[in-house]
């Protein structure tokens, strides 16, 4: 008589790959699954400060995410993903003590909206780049989304093209790590 024994492992990172031909555009690797990315507009830095353009070289844990229900639907997934609504913000201002922490509307420091009206956070997935411990000018809103047509460079973030966050969100946990090479 044969037992079928499985193992709790941990998942498995999630590689974010520098692109050899342009340094705004990446290879996301999550086990035999692949698919290419945009990423910050200045490439990459292991120095990164608000502002810069540049995607974090770090490992990230996968925080929780937002979604535009209205926009993306059956979406099968482990983490917890927050409707999105219009009052809902992410501080991006340095100096105010919410900085890289959701707020809500109205809210006058500056701010990312996360109901964008051009998609891009239709599916919003937050890394842990100083959000869990915070430093002025470290960076702020460093998340996994959607892509500009074109795979345009981002502000920092990890962008995919809406069909491949629909096949990675499936194998996406709570805690696993976003690897930047």
């Amino acid at each position: 008589m044969t037992r079928k024994i499985e193992f709790r492992t941990l998942p498995p990172k999630l590689l974010v790959r520098p692109s050899p031909l342009n340094p705004s555009r990446a290879i996301v690797q999550l086990g035999h699954l692949t698919f290419q990315a945009a990423i910050g507009r200045n490439g990459r830095s292991v120095f990164k400060r608000e502002g810069d353009g540049k995607t974090p070289i770090a490992q990230m844990p996968l925080l929780y995410g937002f979604i535009r229900g209205e926009r993306f639907r059956a979406v099968q997934t482990s983490l917890t993903l927050r409707r999105a609504v219009k009052s809902m913000l992410w501080c991006d201002a340095p100096s105010d003590p919410n900085y890289n922490r959701l707020v809500r509307a109205p809210f006058k420091p500056s701010h990312e909206d996360l109901c964008r009206e051009d998609g891009l956070y239709n599916v919003c997935l937050v890394l842990n780049w100083n959000v869990r411990s915070r430093q002025r000018n470290r960076g702020s809103a460093i998340f996994m989304h959607m892509i500009r047509p074109g795979y345009e460079p981002t502000a920092g973030c990890v962008a995919l093209h809406p069909r491949d966050m629909r096949r990675l969100l499936p194998h996406l946990r709570p805690g696993q790590i976003i690897q930047v090479l």
